[in-house]
């Protein structure tokens, strides 16, 4: 059985540009997270001894999956909370009112971390979802 990709980075003159992968928009959500992290930091080296559970809205998947990317931002800023995981990504909705909920695990000591990037901001330039039976492509460029 072959191992979906979570996440690759593309060529962009400035910035950072990926798409991310999943079985489900859900998980491709979830990796999108991730790719954010992974500019900032190793989250597969951060212990996951803290929990958030986020809930964020958008009045299109564009929106949501920007307030969703942005709540990382958020929370390291306001917690120093750095992403290790995602769990129980769920997308609800129908355009005009798209809700997610999931629960970020990761860590508030980064003193104990390598932190190698900055993201200033999600963008929406070249922002991409797409969804087929069976998968799910997002692509976000974030501004460094």
């Amino acid at each position: 059985m072959n191992k979906i990709e979570r996440y690759r980075f593309l060529d962009h003159t400035a910035d950072a540009k990926f798409q991310a992968f999943g079985a489900t928009l859900g998980e491709a959500f979830s990796n999108a997270a991730l790719a954010v992290a992974s500019v900032m930091w190793d989250w597969t080296k951060v212990a996951k001894n803290v929990r958030f559970r986020i809930e964020v809205r958008g009045r299109d998947l564009e929106r949501l999956l920007y307030n969703y990317l942005e709540e990382i931002l958020y929370l390291l800023d306001t917690r120093k909370f750095l992403l290790a995981g995602v769990e129980d990504v769920r997308i609800r909705g129908k355009k005009g009112e798209y809700r997610l909920e999931a629960d970020f695990q990761g860590d508030t000591d980064p003193a104990k971390y390598e932190i190698f990037g900055e993201v200033k901001a999600v963008t929406y330039n070249e922002m991409r979802i797409e969804e087929k039976a069976g998968a799910a492509c997002v692509q976000v460029v974030i501004d460094l």
